[in-house]
């Protein structure tokens, strides 16, 4: 049934709005997906501060036309049913969830994506999706300085424990 005009309206102004506070967004095809499985991944996105939108492509196209319009000409291109992934805290966050997620279940196909007000095409939007989150990166970078502090103590210990087990044979 196709939607009213203030339907399509209001669904606009969600989509700008949602725009404007992302700091990145992922194009996939959701076809051949289940409600249970588009249920999985809203609670996903959700728990990660992300978000799953599905909305028609025109209606895309038309939220994209003020604001980048070469962005919805790129739209245009995309083929299959298209969703939205919004990473509203981390720009990296919601492509590797959607990307784990079509790993998972093959139905799911990352089509490309919008980082820093530049499209990124599929194959791009795939590497993105493979890198470590912000959190892992920042746990690595604590591993690696704490690394030698822990061995210079680590060395230490073995010195005082050394010591201790001379002076105790020494006793008997």
């Amino acid at each position: 049934m196709p939607l009213a005009r203030e339907q399509k309206q209001q669904i606009l102004d969600d989509l700008e709005e949602k725009f404007s506070k992302q700091k990145a967004m992922v194009f996939v095809d959701f076809s051949g997906l289940g409600v249970k499985d588009l249920t999985e991944l809203r609670k996903k996105m959700r728990e990660k501060d992300c978000e799953f939108k599905v909305a028609k492509k025109t209606l895309i196209q038309g939220a994209f036309k003020k604001s980048e319009p070469k962005i919805g000409e790129k739209i245009r291109e995309l083929q299959g049913e298209i969703a939205l992934g919004f990473g509203y805290t981390d720009e990296v966050l919601a492509f590797k969830i959607l990307g784990d997620f079509s790993r998972i279940n093959g139905n799911l196909k990352l089509l490309g994506g919008l980082m820093g007000g530049e499209f990124l095409e599929a194959n791009r939007a795939i590497v993105i999706s493979e890198l470590p989150t912000k959190q892992e990166l920042l746990a690595k970078m604590v591993g690696s300085v704490s690394a030698p502090i822990s061995g210079f103590i680590n060395t230490l210990q073995g010195n005082i424990k050394g010591l201790i087990y001379v002076l105790a044979k020494a006793k008997t």
